[in-house]
């Protein structure tokens, strides 16, 4: 399947035979008891069955519609009569674009950031602390580790209250005429261990400007996640909600659902030499309930802070992006 990033798939009106097949796929309500059960573990047609209390001929002609559609995958494994397929899902997000791709002016720009790539760090609370792929980065609950060079290996960050900022650098801006930005990460809340509900407002700036507050409801654990590396705790943090904040000359959006009236020429993007985007736990939240910000071998989500512009090239321009 086209238009994958990791268990992320993007899907156009322009493809319509492919947006029906996996909606029709996610259409019925045995289908999607599959899909939910295997958001927990890989599970054969057998235990699949056994759970969902339906016949075993449903069950496989339902895994058999979802491997087809691309949104599950199964593997012969060997059992007591034969083999049994293996099912786990390939899919964890689905994006729907409407918009036919003639009406999409332009092209788009993908910048990436490590979560330890920030250049400034204000205010940090504990409980706070760094981790890397094989162990912790310096002490936890000392904030001093938030300054310190080794904070580029980070694949997961975790602090109570404060701020950090990242700031991209896009080149030949001049020559671009945007028509929307876009930022996306994995987060969650951060409580001790981990907690349900546990609420924490998170914001986001860029450039000095906040989009908004996504009020989290919970700091994610109960099961490892999906990327998270073995040595880490089974009863810390394990994975966080993919969230994407979008900005145009409409307004601003978190998931596609409105949230303020922050437009892209407020955002004054040709302003600085970088576009600076501020993840925080505010001063002013009503909920202070920390953040755990995941890199993209932590979670359940493979990519660090991505930031992506939507544009189309001036009259005569020029870029080398």
């Amino acid at each position: 399947m086209d238009g994958l990033e990791g268990k992320h798939a993007e899907l156009s009106i322009d493809k319509p035979e492919r947006l029906r097949r996996i909606a029709h796929a996610l259409s019925s309500p045995v289908r999607l008891q599959i899909m939910e059960a295997l958001g927990k573990r890989s599970m054969n047609v057998g235990e699949l069955s056994d759970m969902l209390d339906v016949p075993m001929s449903t069950t496989a002609l339902a895994v058999k519609t979802l491997e087809e559609a691309g949104v599950i995958i199964s593997e012969a494994q060997p059992g007591a009569r034969g083999s049994m397929k293996l099912c786990s899902r390939r899919l964890d997000t689905i994006a729907i674009n409407l918009v036919p791709e003639d009406k999409q002016r332009g092209s788009i720009l993908t910048l990436q950031m490590p979560i330890g790539g920030y250049s400034l760090a204000e205010g940090i609370r504990p409980t706070c602390g760094l981790a890397g792929i094989q162990t912790n980065i310096g002490d936890m609950d000392d904030t001093s580790v938030f300054y310190s060079p080794d904070r580029f290996a980070a694949q997961l960050l975790w602090f109570k209250q404060g701020a950090l900022e990242y700031r991209f650098a896009a080149a030949h801006m001049d020559a671009m005429e945007l028509e929307w930005l876009e930022i996306s990460f994995e987060a969650c809340s951060e409580a001790p261990m981990y907690r349900d509900p546990w609420k924490s407002d998170i914001a986001v700036a860029v450039n000095g400007r906040r989009l908004g507050v996504w009020t989290c409801p919970c700091d994610c654990g109960g099961r490892h996640g999906k990327l998270t590396p073995e040595w880490w705790s089974d009863l810390s943090t394990q994975f966080g909600f993919f969230k994407t904040w979008r900005v145009t000359d409409e307004g601003s959006y978190l998931d596609n659902v409105r949230i303020s009236d922050v437009t892209l020429d407020d955002l004054r993007l040709d302003a600085w030499p970088y576009i600076a985007v501020r993840i925080s736990v505010p001063e002013d939240a009503l909920n202070v309930g920390g953040i755990n910000l995941f890199g993209e071998h932590f979670g359940d989500y493979p990519q660090p802070i991505m930031m992506r512009l939507g544009y189309h090239l001036h009259v005569g321009g020029n870029s080398k992006s």
